[in-house]
């Protein structure tokens, strides 16, 4: 006899995020575990069937899990990867074996999961959100594939985190700095007894370096529940590092042995210190005393991506999306900017989330930008674009912004000043847009410039079908010429009909 009462599956992604996003959002918090305890329990705990890297901090989670996964799969485990929030598609939070899961295994990790979920709202004081959901499902997918160890990401905080019913082998603390201090606290050290919530009995601990009243609260917690620490600048950490073409040159002392010649195709030196604290975790999570094979090593830092990091997605002008969204994240892109790239002049396209610290995130970037068109992102938790101008007139001065409140415009506008290079007596053709103040900003932003067809290669560049539509870009290492092309005609209308977040 059939339950009429029970949810209609889903058929697609766009009906699965549906359902999803018809739950309490990522923003509305209700501080427990026992609404995702719940739901572990109904699914049979799913979590207790692999090991863990449990990873927290306040930048930089989302690189080095995809590093951390890029070593053990190079070590031939197979991995889960959880992280948040996603780029462009939804289905980038789950990941099996490196790569996000397919439409198909998406909408069926759903619909496994999704009979529990009414299951456990009438069952408890407030419904599972919409972040508690996708854990399960991530959990859940992991048990079915199966894999041999998960990295998973925090959304926010530790201690009260839906991903913390997971018990890491590992626990991965990168740098704390304030950010969510409406939820978290107001100072490192505040934020610092949230985070250090993941780090479980018998656990290693593996710690970036940390300000000493951070690093306290982390060694208590560690004792506490008799977990072993590890710590850059101590046990590990980069010896040296190298701007180099497309990336940088790293040597990276391990936990037992020192790594030398190691390409990694990312910019910063956050990157370069996110890569000595994957290589930790990784060495921490396998034990042992014996070193990992350089060539292993140097074979998966080749290989990591980590997009909307710093990313280059177009050229001429170069075009590159970053993710920060906090004052900490702006110095770290501001100096990896500064370190690595030449840019002259370097437009700035700005939309940043209300309920973050904005002017000390304009005054990071402040030095590196010589203008800046401030816009907004699609979502309603994002600053008005008139208002971030207040802001940034404030920073940077009225003659060095623009407002164009639709993203597309904005990057179309920032294209045509970098192009100009009317500043500083830079040549034509050497200055870049830099689009950047949210995750959320940089997705649709790579959704705008990234074709989502394949390209066919024609005598003089790539044609992109759309529909009954035949456009040809010119052929250059970016897919595209913005100066011959209107991004707002060729790349806002690629998006129509599209299921994108």
């Amino acid at each position: 006899m059939n339950d009429s009462s029970a949810p209609r599956p889903a058929e697609t992604v766009a009906e699965a995020e549906d359902a999803l996003l018809s739950r309490w959002p990522e923003t509305r918090l209700e501080p427990s575990l026992d609404r995702i305890s719940a739901l572990m329990e109904l699914l049979g705990e799913p979590q207790r069937a692999y090991r863990a890297v449990h990873l927290t901090g306040t930048n930089g989670k989302t690189s080095t899990s995809r590093m951390i996964d890029a070593l053990l799969r190079a070590v031939e485990l197979r991995t889960g990867r959880f992280t948040s929030p996603h780029l462009e598609r939804i289905n980038e939070r789950i990941s099996v074996d490196g790569e996000p899961l397919d439409d198909e295994a998406f909408v069926r990790a759903f619909n496994d999961v999704a009979p529990y979920l009414g299951l456990v709202d009438e069952d408890q004081p407030h419904p599972l959100s919409f972040f508690e959901s996708v854990v399960g499902m991530a959990y859940a997918a992991f048990a079915d594939a199966p894999v041999d160890v998960a990295v998973v990401e925090v959304g926010m905080g530790g201690a009260w985190d839906a991903t913390n019913v997971i018990d890491g082998d590992v626990a991965v603390v990168g740098p704390i700095a304030v950010d969510h201090a409406k939820y978290l606290g107001g100072t490192p050290e505040a934020i610092a007894h949230e985070k250090a919530g993941i780090i479980k009995e018998g656990a290693t601990l593996v710690t970036a370096a940390q300000s000493p009243e951070v690093a306290t609260v982390l060694a208590k917690q560690a004792a506490a529940v008799g977990a072993k620490v590890v710590a850059e600048g101590v046990d590990f950490g980069v010896v040296s590092r190298t701007p180099a073409l497309g990336g940088q040159s790293l040597s990276l002392q391990g936990l037992r042995a020192r790594y030398d010649d190691l390409f990694l195709p990312l910019y910063g030196a956050h990157q370069a210190q996110n890569a000595a604290v994957a290589l930790a975790a990784v060495e921490a999570f396998l034990g042992g005393s014996e070193a990992l094979s350089p060539d292993v090593v140097s074979a998966a830092f080749a290989d990591v991506t980590s997009p909307g990091r710093l990313e280059i997605v177009r050229r001429s002008p170069t075009v590159l999306l970053d993710a920060a969204h906090n004052p900490a994240g702006a110095e770290a892109t501001a100096a990896a900017l500064e370190d690595s790239f030449t840019f002259r002049p370097l437009v700035g396209v700005l939309g940043v989330m209300a309920d973050k610290d904005v002017e000390p995130l304009l005054v990071a970037l402040e030095p590196q930008l010589d203008h800046v068109v401030v816009t907004q992102n699609s979502t309603d938790r994002c600053l008005p674009a008139a208002e971030l101008a207040e802001v940034a007139v404030g920073v940077f001065g009225e003659e060095r912004v623009t407002v164009a409140p639709v993203l597309a415009d904005a990057i179309e506008a920032a294209a045509t000043l970098a192009e100009a290079a009317d500043t500083g007596g830079a040549s034509i053709g050497s200055g870049a847009v830099l689009v950047t103040g949210s995750v959320v900003t940089a997705g649709e932003a790579r959704t705008l410039l990234a074709p989502k067809e394949r390209p066919r290669r024609t005598g003089s560049g790539v044609r992109l079908t759309r529909g009954e539509e035949e456009v040809e870009v010119p052929e250059d290492e970016g897919g595209g010429d913005l100066s011959e092309l209107s991004l707002q005609a060729l790349l806002r209308d690629t998006l129509s009909g599209e299921d994108e977040d």
